[in-house]
């Protein structure tokens, strides 16, 4: 390496380089950005600027649609172990992540797989009592099978963390906002006492529910910030996708090792779709947050308890905006009657029925039916989850509409009543008496 691109700091020199900042031979790591008066492109502008330098200069990151490559000694020989395509995702996804390196692969489950696989019998995990389905049920099969004790506990508390905290604590698993109780965690002092109590211990953060836009919990104190890529990032529902970033070579090379002998790498056209993808998140997500505020309201306002950080009621409103830019498009409410829920699910007719979130349509589910139905009802219980709990995910369709449905489906349900000023929630009391009612009717012969 000549000197000159040993003294060169304004980025130029960094791209042409063939060594990523841990050393690999493979392109940089994070993607090198460039402008001409020295300050960061805003993170905006970072989602679509994206410098291919291929051998055509083609605008968009070409499919490299091949398992193998000619050659001997040469940077790509098996994609199974790297693909150019994989590679410049990886690169843009570290960028935007703020890490020093990001690795891809097949879903955001299969990225938790790898991440816990570094793992080892006897090795302690902390992690919250409100997580998606399936990363509770990976756990769960760990601790049956692979000797691993779990913690599920309140993460929110940060004195209950640090209780169950000791030399043993190999990870603390942590998301926020929670799913779908929109609980708030405080990544800064959980990561703060897990690494004093030990150095060695990783803190872990799924962070699909806000993505990079509006949280970037390796900033933090986390140290692996991982991120289902199916939802927000691509936000079309047209792929599945796993992202993993961080900041140490050790871990990364932990990672990728495993990642090349399980062969999980994301394929070429997945790659494709997810970098053709992330480059309209800023302005997807601006859109389906407004929307989602205007909704999270429209329910408060008609009696509802709605679970949102956005709102002023949300008990950890302050905690969650000293660590985010944004409250994201979920929010959950209750009405109080599981089959009333039922009924407000079936009712609608824009919002789709679906057990994911992150897209650019507006779905509905009841979490307890649904993405979280692989928790048992008892353990589900033992958590305070409320069974009749329905979560929207807010698409970017006209905002207006969105609330027609939603009331149409509300009136229809029987969880209002009609007043002259509009509508409004039943009480409890209300609710049971029709429920009631409806098993009555629905027992008639």
């Amino acid at each position: 390496m000549s000197s000159s691109k040993n003294t060169n700091t304004n980025g130029i020199a960094s791209a042409l380089e063939k060594v990523d900042l841990d050393g690999h031979h493979m392109p940089p790591s994070p993607a090198p950005s460039s402008p001409s008066n020295g300050r960061r492109y805003a993170l905006a502008t970072e989602l679509v600027y994206s410098d291919t330098n291929d051998q055509y200069n083609s605008s968009s990151m070409p499919i490299y649609q091949s398992a193998t490559f000619k050659g001997e000694g040469n940077e790509y020989d098996y994609t199974r172990s790297g693909n150019p395509t994989r590679t410049h995702l990886e690169r843009h996804m570290a960028k935007i992540m703020g890490a020093n390196r990001a690795l891809v692969v097949s879903s955001g489950m299969g990225a938790l797989d790898v991440i816990t696989r570094m793992l080892k019998p006897g090795d302690e995990v902390v992690t919250g009592d409100d997580l998606y389905g399936g990363t509770n049920r990976l756990l769960k099969y760990m601790s049956t099978n692979n000797e691993i004790v779990v913690h599920h506990i309140d993460t929110t508390s940060v004195e209950t963390v640090k209780q169950y905290l000791t030399e043993k604590t190999a990870m603390v698993l942590l998301e926020t906002p929670t799913n779908p109780l929109m609980k708030i965690v405080d990544i800064p002092s959980i990561a703060k006492a897990a690494h004093e109590k030990n150095a060695a211990a990783l803190v872990i953060v799924d962070n699909t529910m806000m993505s990079p836009l509006l949280q970037n919990p390796l900033e933090l104190g986390a140290d692996i910030v991982y991120e289902s890529g199916t939802k927000y990032l691509s936000g079309h529902h047209d792929l599945m996708a796993g992202v993993m970033a961080f900041n140490s070579s050790q871990i990364g090379d932990k990672l990728f090792f495993t990642i090349n002998s399980s062969g999980c790498g994301l394929s070429p056209f997945d790659s494709w779709l997810l970098l053709r993808g992330v480059k309209t998140l800023s302005v997807r997500m601006e859109k389906q947050q407004q929307s989602t505020m205007t909704i999270a309201t429209f329910l408060e306002q008609h009696g509802f308890k709605v679970r949102y950080p956005g709102l002023k009621s949300h008990p950890q409103y302050s905690l969650h905006w000293s660590q985010a830019r944004g409250a994201g498009a979920v929010l959950a409410f209750e009405t109080g009657s599981t089959l009333v829920s039922e009924r407000i699910v079936e009712a609608t007719k824009i919002f789709g029925i679906s057990v994911s979130f992150g897209c650019v349509n507006s779905l509905i589910s009841m979490p307890c039916r649904m993405s979280h139905a692989s928790i048992d009802a008892a353990t589900r219980k033992k958590r305070a989850m409320p069974e009749d709990i329905i979560r929207l995910c807010i698409g970017i369709e006209d905002v207006q509409d969105l609330i027609d449905d939603l009331q149409q489906a509300l009136v229809r349900a029987g969880a209002v009543r009609i007043t002259s000023s509009g509508i409004e929630a039943l009480g409890l009391e209300e609710i049971e008496g029709s429920t009631r009612q409806t098993l009555v009717l629905t027992d008639e012969p």
